[in-house]
């Protein structure tokens, strides 16, 4: 590529970051830096109906939580703003009349009453503007402007031939000209519609590498009118198959979708979340599946990128990201996770690197942590049946055997480590001549009073500490005693 690369992301504040919307981010994103080239972030808050306050803070703290840094954008201007289009009004004003003076629109002037009484004038029934003001003369234009008659600007759309283009996706497209729309590129407010705007930004901003959604693929041959009209080059297209929720239906915000911050708030990394929807729709030569996003900007390829649709599955990017949690240290599990750890039943009674150590090989995401360490909240009497396991030959008095004689050596361990008290419970079975579990498990369960814990016995006993360890123990010892008797 001579052509120095570059590439934007264009969302509209229209609330939070849908997976999707993030996805064409990432592989904009992804592009730009694997070609050396820019990604600029352009606000597109022309749709002021569906404008929602605080939008643009969530797509900046997107961006940044996800590892996504723009180059240009409303904060980082390099000579090429504003990139946000509601400060851009005269502009597209400007090239609309150009655009009119060219033959490429005209102005109209057709009042809602007669829209609403065009019928549909195709086999279809659609409802197809008819072109009525295209044919007004510039006399009768200008009087009308001059009386302040209420207009809109339409594309001036061919009645005839084909539009063709080339899709880096999906190969060659090809549309008749007729089966498009003189769509309004100025609304009747002076402010520009999505079709209008995203051509002149697109130019003006020197983006010649377009990177949307598959939505846009028929709508495309309407913008290279444009470009055509105004004698600009054409920007290269790659359009992008959707997100799906299952075969028939696509993920959206509109129908309650999880979206990025909602993955984040479940207990998803970040890094996690941005390497699955990677995946969704681009498959890297290598096959890898966890992936940095060094490795994704080194990896990424146009040709890995599929025609069909992709379908979210969060049980997978669950596995995904219970492969980032078992590569982190223990401290960096508690940084990451302190806002879960302070939310559940170990918030000020346990050390939490102790607790991360236990946590890490047993959890996908943070938002587990609550459920893991409850049993840890309270310890008092329960049902001494729990010991009972007819797979391990564990019965009450085999139990209750057991904890005595850990009882006896366990006061003397002074290394109290998980390590430590391994061996010497190892030890101690093969003393007793019985089964490992057969020490363990009474000894776990005696000491939670809990069925599922967050670790085993001696894991745990490392975590309660010594004098802990042992108070529970004899409670346990009191406990079976009368349930043997």
């Amino acid at each position: 590529m001579e052509e120095k690369v570059r590439t934007r992301f264009a969302p509209s504040p229209t609330g939070f970051m849908h997976i999707g919307n993030l996805r064409t981010c990432l592989y904009a994103y992804l592009f730009a830096k694997q070609h050396g080239g820019d990604f600029v972030l352009r606000i597109e808050d022309t749709d002021r109906e569906r404008y929602v306050e605080g939008a643009i803070d969530v797509i900046y703290r997107t961006l940044r939580t996800a590892g996504i840094e723009h180059d240009e954008g409303p904060d980082k201007d390099k000579g090429y703003g504003p990139y946000v289009q509601s400060e851009r009004k005269a502009i597209y004003m400007e090239y609309a009349k150009k655009l009119v003076e060219l033959g490429g629109a005209y102005y109209c002037f057709c009042t809602k009453e007669r829209l609403a009484a065009l019928g549909g004038d195709n086999e279809a029934g659609v409802h197809k503007y008819d072109k009525h003001c295209l044919s007004l003369s510039k006399e009768e234009v200008e009087a009308k402007l001059a009386a302040g008659e209420p207009f809109v600007i339409r594309q001036n759309v061919p009645t005839e031939g084909v539009s063709e283009y080339d899709d880096l996706v999906f190969g060659h497209i090809s549309v008749p000209n007729a089966d498009m729309e003189d769509n309004i590129l100025i609304k009747s407010d002076g402010m520009p519609t999505y079709n209008f705007a995203n051509v002149v930004d697109d130019h003006l901003m020197k983006i010649n590498y377009v990177i949307r959604g598959v939505e846009y693929l028929s709508s495309t041959p309407k913008y290279n009118l444009m470009y055509d009209v105004f004698g600009w080059e054409r920007p290269h297209y790659m359009h992008l198959s959707p997100i799906m929720k299952d075969a028939q239906r696509k993920l959206s915000k509109r129908y309650g979708d999880a979206n990025f911050e909602d993955f984040l708030a479940k207990g998803y990394l970040p890094e996690a979340i941005v390497n699955y929807i990677a995946l969704l729709g681009w498959s890297p030569k290598n096959n890898d599946e966890k992936m940095t996003m060094q490795d994704l900007i080194e990896q990424f390829s146009v040709d890995g990128i599929s025609k069909s649709p992709s379908i979210f599955d969060e049980t997978k990017m669950k596995w995904l990201n219970g492969r980032y949690i078992k590569e982190l240290t223990p401290a960096q599990f508690v940084e990451k996770a302190r806002a879960f750890l302070d939310a559940s039943a170990v918030n000020g009674k346990y050390d939490y690197e102790k607790i991360a150590k236990l946590l890490i090989p047993r959890v996908e995401t943070f938002g587990e942590i609550a459920e893991k360490v409850a049993p840890l909240e309270k310890f008092e009497a329960y049902d001494p049946a729990m010991f009972e396991h007819k797979k391990m030959k564990i019965t009450l008095p085999v139990a209750y055997s057991s904890l005595l004689a850990c009882r006896e050596v366990l006061p003397s361990v002074d290394d109290w480590t998980d390590e430590t008290l391994k061996a010497v419970l190892n030890d101690l079975a093969v003393k007793l001549g019985v089964k490992t579990g057969q020490v363990f498990l009474p000894l776990r369960l005696a000491i939670t009073g809990a069925a599922t814990t967050p670790g085993g016995a001696t894991e745990m006993a490392e975590l309660f500490g010594k004098e802990e360890t042992l108070k529970r123990l004899d409670f346990s010892i009191d406990l079976l005693s009368n349930a043997v008797q």
